[in-house]
Formats: C-alpha cells, sequence, structure tokens
C-alpha cells in the first residue's frame, strides 16, 4: 500500500514537473513569436523611413538650383562650366545657396581664350574658383539683399563660396554686383526659387582674383 502511495506521488509530481516543462516551453516560444513580429515590424519601418528619404531626397534633386538652370535654355554655358568643374552634384545636394547665375550671353562677353583656358581639365580647380565666386551661403531673396544693401549705405560687401568678396549696390531698383577686377553685372531676373536656394540671373561673368 505504502509502495502504491509512493508511485502515485511520483507520478503526480512527474506530471507537473512536465506540466511546468510544457508551460516554459510555450512561453518562450511565445516569446520568440513577439520578438519576431518586433524585428519584423522594426524592419517595416526602416524600410518605409528609407523609402521616403529615398523620395524626399529625388524630389529635391528634382528642384534643385542645378536642375533649374539645366532646364533654363539661357543658362547652358553655365551648366556646361559645372560639369567641367565637377559641381553639377553640390548643387543638386542639400544645403542653401545664392547663386548668381551667368547667362550663356554674359559668357560669350568673356574673351574666347581665357574660356576656352579655364574649360580645360588640368585647370578644374581655377573653373571651380570662378564658379564659385558667384555663390554666397544661405538663401538670400533679392528683396532681403537690397534691403541689407540700403542698409550698408549702398555698399555691401559680401563672401562668396571661394572666400573672395563681391561688393552689392542698387541702381535703379536694380541689384548691381561689382567683382575684384571691378566690372560690374546687372541681376536681370531674380529669385529662382530651388529647393536648396536661389538663383539670381546676371548679364556678366564675375571674376575673382586669380
Amino acid at each position: 500500500m505504502k509502495l502504491k502511495t509512493i508511485v502515485m506521488s511520483l507520478a503526480v509530481v512527474a506530471m507537473l514537473f512536465a506540466s511546468c516543462e510544457d508551460t516554459k516551453k510555450k512561453e518562450a516560444e511565445a516569446e520568440a513569436q513577439a520578438e519576431q513580429l518586433r524585428m519584423e515590424r522594426e524592419k517595416d519601418s526602416l524600410i518605409k523611413i528609407e523609402e521616403m528619404n529615398t523620395a524626399r531626397l529625388a524630389e529635391m534633386e528634382a528642384n534643385s538650383i542645378a536642375a533649374k538652370a539645366m532646364s533654363n535654355a539661357d543658362l547652358s554655358t553655365l551648366v556646361s562650366a559645372l560639369q567641367a568643374a565637377d559641381l553639377t552634384q553640390t548643387f543638386k545636394s542639400e544645403g542653401q545657396y545664392t547663386v548668381f547665375a551667368p547667362t550663356n550671353e554674359a559668357f560669350n562677353k568673356v574673351p574666347g581664350a581665357i574660356m576656352g583656358n579655364l574649360m580645360k581639365p588640368e585647370n578644374k580647380e581655377q573653373l571651380q574658383d570662378v564658379l564659385k565666386y558667384h555663390v554666397l551661403q544661405g538663401k538670400l531673396p533679392a528683396a532681403d539683399v537690397l534691403a541689407k544693401v540700403k542698409e550698408a549705405n549702398n555698399k555691401l560687401d559680401v563672401t562668396t563660396l571661394n572666400g573672395d568678396v563681391l561688393t552689392l549696390s542698387e541702381k535703379n531698383g536694380k541689384l548691381m554686383i561689382k567683382d575684384a577686377k571691378g566690372k560690374t553685372a546687372t541681376v536681370s531676373s531674380a529669385d529662382m526659387d530651388a529647393s536648396n536656394g536661389t538663383i539670381h540671373v546676371i548679364d556678366k561673368v564675375l571674376m575673382p582674383n586669380m
């Protein structure tokens, strides 16, 4: 009788132990499933964020300074110069710039020998220097620039992306830009808005101290 009781007790203990192990196993499986679900959701979230960032970047590039210049027939020489200087990507990228963009006619006023020399691959850094001389850091609408010019008693010195200085002034409501050579360009068309700045079209090519 005592032996039978012992055997039954051991059976009960075994059943309880098995039940406990089964519960632990189910809990572990549930935790594993929950963790897998969490990881899948996190992965989906990261994919969505990446897709959104890619779409945002594509939209920004489509409306960038470089894209706006490429779509303007009067700025095709400037686009060719940007490509030769490996600066196109700079003006497709995020940032805020104000570009004084010379027209094709403005480039035609530059002696052919000078332009031909600048466009040579071995003179890429010099060409970059000239092009960066047409760029200010930050987005500056014409109205804001003219207001600053007025505050500066019609003579405002600004530092360009290449580190040299341009002198801005106003004449008959037009924004005037004097370069390091003493030549003055006029803004003929202002505020071409872009995702990474603005473009002011000018009638002369600005030349830094070279």
